[in-house]
């Protein structure tokens, strides 16, 4: 988040705190929970065994861009960047499927380590939209997302990280607004947006967290934060560029 983004978001939000009419400002990050819930939903996500299945969540519209060296979603277009990465649906021919009778894919198992498969989710919250989710073999994988808090094709929070998916299973990166532990501070801290968080979530256990920084030294940075759900804590603080 550059210094003017960071500007304007304190002073709007500064201004409406000022305001004594009945009517609340939603921004994007107060939305992020009704935008994960989105009612559109069209499939749900199929383990096979030997295999690591990586989704996110949490916004109005996210997407992989990138595992490895590979393309997966393009930014401009929001699809597959190649359509031979695309599980394709059966229903074709116009017949509307439902949770109820849920979305038979061809999910033919990987071939290879290399191999990456795309797979259509969900409607996202962005109209137009759709969520997917990838599949790979287990390895060590650099991870890129854009996540989208607002409704806004334009504003785009970048994250990257690499992790060892060593087991097979399910990953969910999840953004989030990262809530205050106190109400002390000055007025202009009172009125400064939450900072945005990722966590990575395996079989919906918080495995790891990213919280990103607004502090002039880490601006536009995720840094990596300790997480105690039964799990040892991180030891060492990592950045991840945005």
């Amino acid at each position: 988040m550059n210094k003017k983004r960071y500007a304007l978001w304190t002073s709007t939000i500064f201004a409406a705190t000022l305001l004594v009419s009945g009517c609340q400002v939603l921004t994007g990050y107060q939305k992020i929970d009704e935008a994960e819930s989105a009612r559109s939903l069209v499939g749900s996500i199929q383990p096979l065994d030997g295999e690591v299945n990586i989704a996110c969540a949490g916004t109005y519209h996210c997407e992989i861009v990138q595992i490895d060296r590979t393309l997966i979603i393009a930014p401009d277009t929001h699809e597959p960047v190649n359509p031979n990465m695309l599980v394709t649906l059966p229903n074709r021919n116009g017949i509307k499927k439902t949770a109820n009778a849920p979305i038979n894919m061809d999910m033919a198992p990987l071939t290879n380590k290399y191999a990456i498969k795309v797979v259509p989710l969900s409607a996202s919250a962005m109209p137009g939209l759709t969520n997917y989710y990838a599949r790979v073999m287990p390895a060590k994988r650099e991870v890129h997302v854009n996540f989208y808090p607002e409704n806004n094709e334009g504003y785009v929070e970048r994250f990257a990280m690499i992790h060892d998916f060593v087991d097979t299973g399910t990953y969910k990166l999840r953004a989030y607004q990262k809530k205050s532990d106190t109400n002390s501070g000055s007025l202009l801290e009172t009125a400064s947006p939450e900072p945005l968080c990722v966590d990575l979530l395996q079989d919906n256990q918080v495995q790891r967290r990213f919280c990103k920084q607004l502090d002039t030294e880490h601006q536009g940075e995720f840094v990596e934060a300790s997480v105690r759900q039964g799990l040892s804590a991180v030891s060492n603080t990592k950045k991840v560029k945005a």
